[in-house]
């Protein structure tokens, strides 16, 4: 059957080439190429290799909870700037 592709110039040189190379026909590789794709079982792939993992330690809140989550995210972005909680020390100091 014959039929018409719009092939990019790049590819279509490459084909040349290797149907030259190979001494076959440009039509029997590209017919090749297509079959051997068409015949791919689908999802077979190669098996990725698995995820780390870690031991995370107990949970600090519930993600559930947002107003606990800020709480928590806050608190830990508090310490790393200013080496302890800043929410917490200004909250005490209004107490008193």
């Amino acid at each position: 059957m014959k039929t018409t592709l719009n092939i990019a110039d790049s590819v279509m040189q490459r084909l040349r080439e290797e149907s030259a190379r190979r001494g076959v026909t440009m039509s029997s590789l590209v017919e090749g190429a297509l079959r051997r794709i068409l015949d791919e079982k689908p999802g077979k792939r190669a098996d990725l290799p698995p995820l780390p993992s870690w031991r995370g330690g107990v949970p600090l809140v519930d993600i559930s909870n947002r107003e606990e989550l800020y709480r928590v995210l806050y608190e830990e972005h508090d310490r790393a700037l200013y080496g302890g909680d800043i929410r917490q020390d200004s909250a005490t100091k209004q107490d008193e």
